[in-house]
């Protein structure tokens, strides 16, 4: 019988400011049109009883128990992440890993109770993405290439999985939503590849390479070539197919995953992009010539900024997709983000055959907001979705 893990009493838990370390308890039960704020975890005290800052991912567990990643100490450095438990009443508990068993670097996490197995992914240190992007910091060796593999529920590090340059900067992670299976897929931003993990008959972990976003040649850029950037995905909850967007390149992707091991692009969609017409970069064909993506107008709105964080409808036919993926980066790479704030779209998606299409009708503008232009990021179903239930 499935058991869905959700937030206690239908709490959303929202991380927003990573730099201030603040959690964010909202209560979408009593009100779903006017949430409320039911409390916040001060970084205060995450901070003297745990040591840990930065925190971002959250899942809720069958004790009811809240678990958030995080991804540094107070002084933004790397070797002082590691996961924070609070109670069902946001109090902290301490952390959930054993000690001395954090991991190299942290951002995301996913877990699969049947194979007794938590998995989390490699961003960066604080003091490093939080100034923006700069590739020497990746020579510096300031951001991640690693895959941790916990025991679940013990916390104790079993197996760490180096990616190489192939898997530079793993961000989300996803097993597969059936509880039985025991493989999954990370998205590597900076390398642009869907990198498959999965159990080996001897019970250790291994991975491959499973899609490729390949580098597009440039002009007019920072540098030569310009990744994909995957930024985010996601699984429906079928298990048929994945998502992805693609930062810097402007598309969202849908894969075929019936077999894990060998997706196929099933859809495509630009829905803006670094590469976009009426920019300044171009990119560059392999015959030499040069081309920019057609992005139309939604509503008389010109769409700013990539695609970002991703959230799929239960039934799977309705992807919803925002453009801010942190204020220092959005500011570096589409400033007219912050400057004119986030928006949402409605991407509609053929399930049959496969196919994606810029829903016309369907339009959040955050530009406008009471105190300014706001970044938009996460989003949730107050009931659970794709991105957030895990199965027993």
């Amino acid at each position: 019988m499935s058991f869905f893990f959700r937030l206690y009493f239908n709490l959303l838990l929202e991380y927003f400011y990573i730099r201030s370390g603040r959690i964010y308890a909202i209560d979408t039960k009593k009100d779903p049109r006017a949430p409320s704020l039911h409390k916040v975890v001060d970084p205060n005290d995450i901070i003297q009883k745990t040591g840990l800052a930065y925190p971002h991912t959250a899942h809720c567990l069958a004790s009811g128990e809240i678990m958030v990643s995080c991804l540094g100490d107070k002084d933004g450095k790397a070797e002082g992440n590691g996961f924070l438990l609070l109670d069902s009443d946001f109090n902290v508990k301490g952390r959930w890993e054993k000690p001395g068993h954090s991991p190299l670097f942290g951002y995301d996490y996913w877990y699969q109770p049947r194979h007794k197995t938590m998995i989390s992914t490699s961003w960066g240190a604080p003091s490093a993405f939080t100034k923006g992007f700069d590739l020497q910091d990746v020579s510096d060796g300031l951001y991640g290439r690693h895959l941790h593999v916990y025991s679940w529920p013990e916390g104790e590090l079993k197996q760490t999985l180096d990616l190489g340059s192939t898997g530079m900067l793993p961000l989300e992670i996803r097993f597969l939503h059936d509880p039985d299976k025991d493989t999954g897929f990370v998205g590597c931003a900076l390398s642009s590849n869907m990198v498959r993990f999965f159990k080996k008959p001897d019970g250790s972990w291994d991975h491959e390479i499973a899609a490729s976003v390949k580098p597009v040649k440039v002009q007019n850029w920072i540098l030569p070539e310009m990744p994909g950037l995957i930024t985010d995905f996601l699984i429906s909850l079928d298990d048929r197919f994945l998502y992805l967007s693609n930062w810097l390149h402007g598309d969202i992707r849908q894969y075929n995953i019936e077999d894990p091991a060998k997706p196929w692009l099933a859809g495509q969609v630009f829905v803006g992009g670094s590469i976009r017409k009426g920019g300044a970069v171009v990119a560059e064909a392999e015959d030499g010539t040069t081309y920019q993506v057609d992005v139309p107008d939604v509503q008389g709105h010109k769409l700013r900024g990539g695609p970002q964080m991703i959230q799929l409808s239960l039934d799977g036919k309705r992807l919803f997709v925002t453009n801010s993926l942190f204020s220092t980066w959005d500011r570096q790479f589409y400033p007219e983000i912050v400057e004119k704030g986030s928006h949402m779209l409605q991407i509609d998606v053929d399930t049959e055959k496969g196919g994606l299409v810029i829903n016309p009708n369907f339009f959040v503008d955050f530009g406008a907001e009471p105190d300014g232009p706001s970044l938009a990021h996460e989003m949730r179903y107050p009931g659970g979705d794709c991105t957030s239930d895990i199965w027993i």
